[in-house]
């Protein structure tokens, strides 16, 4: 059998057990060959049934004989297959116990068996062991928790080609003006190039989803860029909680001004910097503004070099 590491089925964010064998899932495996999978849709089990697509997802990644894969949300292994095709080594991390059985089942005694790896558990909470290419058919539900785990994940991945709904995927590769524009599509845009691969209907999904997918393709920018994501993120927040409100209005709220006075202080303190005795942020955050002309500028028009302009000109 595969290399399979189990977990209790839930999105309970908790670690990964580990252990060699799936044979505790075969009784479950049977039932699902007598009856077929049942797929469980609070879990965004939509199973790719194209393998034209599922191959044409593959193509894109342009693997090598040398890469190791992970895959998120394997399923029934459609995608899986024809990774293994080509890539050295696959590590797929699937939520449900069942699904992760089939897989298991499908690669047994086969020369594929010894190149997979299972993880049952929650990407999002799963320490992830390294990897070269990232290949997913994303649960839809976890599609905006994975990009952000992405966007820190270290060392960088040569790239990702996933499959999103096509409504997230779009706010990925927004561009300021646009009405999906948002602090995902900035912050996405500014660690990743991104492109826009393909389009795909709902009916090529075992069950249908009630809205078509989209593939993008995500190459990390290396070097990273030079900025505490923290800081970064936490400014983005802000600007777009209101997008369509200009800056100076957004930003001279009592809560908010709080929050950008804490977060000058610490930065402050972290790179022993003196803060001015007698500070008056809302001061200070207007002729940061204006320094950068953004004060009548609202966020859904700004793009990432504004941001890392306002960001440059407040240390």
């Amino acid at each position: 059998m595969p290399k399979v590491k189990p977990k209790k089925l839930g999105y309970n964010h908790k670690e990964a057990q580990s252990t060699s064998r799936a044979a505790s899932y075969s009784s479950k495996s049977n039932a699902m060959r007598a009856f077929g999978p049942l797929f469980n849709k609070d879990l965004g089990q939509h199973i790719l049934k194209n393998p034209l697509i599922a191959q044409g997802i593959v193509d894109k990644a342009g693997l090598r004989t040398s890469d190791v894969v992970l895959e998120v949300g394997p399923g029934t292994g459609n995608l899986t297959m024809k990774i293994l095709e080509k890539a050295k080594e696959v590590v797929a991390v699937e939520m449900d116990p069942r699904l992760a059985a089939e897989l298991a089942k499908r690669v047994q005694g086969k020369p594929e068996q010894k190149r997979l790896e299972i993880i049952i558990g929650d990407v999002i909470k799963t320490k992830l062991p390294y990897f070269d290419i990232c290949i997913s058919n994303t649960p839809f539900q976890i599609s905006s928790p994975l990009i952000f785990k992405f966007l820190e994940h270290r060392p960088l991945f040569r790239c990702a080609v996933l499959m999103f709904q096509r409504e997230f995927a779009l706010r990925l590769i927004a561009k300021p003006g646009e009405s999906l524009y948002c602090r995902l599509s900035v912050n996405a845009q500014m660690f990743f190039k991104i492109d826009h691969i393909m389009k795909v209907g709902k009916n090529n999904f075992k069950p249908p989803p009630q809205v078509d997918a989209s593939v993008i393709r995500m190459e990390p920018r290396n070097p990273p860029p030079s900025v505490d994501f923290a800081e970064w993120d936490g400014l983005l927040r802000i600007a777009f909680n209101r997008k369509n409100k200009t800056l100076s209005a957004a930003f001279k709220t009592t809560s908010v001004l709080q929050i950008i006075e804490n977060n000058y202080k610490t930065y402050c303190a972290t790179n022993d910097m003196m803060i001015e005795d007698s500070l008056d942020m809302k001061q200070k955050v207007q002729k940061v503004l204006e320094s950068v002309d953004m004060t009548e500028t609202r966020a859904a028009k700004i793009d990432m070099n504004g941001f890392l302009k306002y960001v440059d000109v407040s240390r």
